[in-house]
């Protein structure tokens, strides 16, 4: 399941850059790290769905290629976006 409304655009608030920003690298790797939380709890639960496991193997990959482009291009806002997402680094 994606996320619902209200979660996303709570999310796209919190981490955009300028009131018409919503597809920044910081919003992108916020909405794909919530996706990941939800499908790693669904995880929990349902073992052996392994389209969820690849779905989830693909996001986690794709917000690594993200975070790696922003920390190239403008390390302190990397550093800031770990720090806001708990994120291991």
């Amino acid at each position: 399941m994606a996320l619902n409304k209200t979660k996303k655009s709570e999310v796209i608030s919190k981490y955009q850059a300028s009131p018409k920003d919503v597809g920044s690298s910081s919003v992108q790797i916020a909405l794909i790290t919530e996706r990941i939380k939800y499908l790693t709890e669904h995880m929990k639960t349902h073992k052996r769905d392994y389209h969820s496991q690849m779905g989830l193997l693909k996001l986690v990959g794709q917000r690594k290629r993200l975070l790696t482009f922003v920390k190239r291009i403008r390390p302190e806002e990397y550093t800031k976006l770990i720090k806001q997402l708990d994120l291991r680094k």
